[in-house]
């Protein structure tokens, strides 16, 4: 698990994002409200050169659900043939990595920010997830600031993810842990 940034205030009750940033997020939801949120599946190259356009880091093919959601694309990184699908929330206050053919279903809640309730002014915080090539991650499952999934490893519908998946496993609960180990035909 990685180990959280945390953004520190000015006492005021102040947004930790810079004006340049608040600013490039509204651009970010106009554009995606009015030229992808309503664009059928196959228009899916279009989503993606938008993603790009504000600094989404893609390799191949991922697909990108219209009704996917994305905090802050400049964040997110999609591996060749990953998956996000319908209503997938991505909050990418800190860097999120979905690697080569995993899929995060319908739904899945991957945060990449909380905040620091030890203090009285709950400052934000923020760690990368990381979710390996061929992971599944289940509809409403949620994933935590810090966690890596690992590669080819199933996270089941519901479950919240608070500390790292090994590779190989079957994984569900609340909190999330390993129930078996995979067993993968090839």
């Amino acid at each position: 698990m990685e180990k959280l940034h945390t953004y520190t205030e000015s006492g005021d009750g102040a947004s930790p994002w810079t004006f340049e940033i608040r600013l490039k997020f509204l651009i970010w939801e106009f554009v995606w409200a009015a030229f992808c949120a309503w664009t059928p599946k196959p228009l899916n190259p279009w989503r993606l050169f938008i993603l790009r356009l504000f600094g989404a880091q893609i390799e191949g093919r991922p697909f990108v659900h219209q009704r996917a959601r994305i905090q802050f694309p400049w964040n997110l990184s999609l591996g060749h043939l990953a998956c996000l699908g319908d209503g997938a929330n991505l909050y990418t206050l800190g860097k999120v990595t979905v690697e080569a053919q995993a899929i995060v279903a319908q739904e899945a809640y991957l945060s990449a920010g909380t905040h620091d309730f030890g203090h009285l002014s709950v400052p934000l915080q923020t760690a990368p997830i990381l979710i390996q090539e061929y992971a599944f991650i289940g509809a409403r499952a949620f994933v935590m600031p810090g966690v890596t999934v690992g590669a080819r490893t199933v996270v089941g519908a519901g479950s919240v993810v608070t500390k790292d998946m090994p590779a190989d496993s079957i994984c569900a609960g609340n909190p999330c842990r390993v129930l078996k180990i995979r067993e993968i035909i090839k």
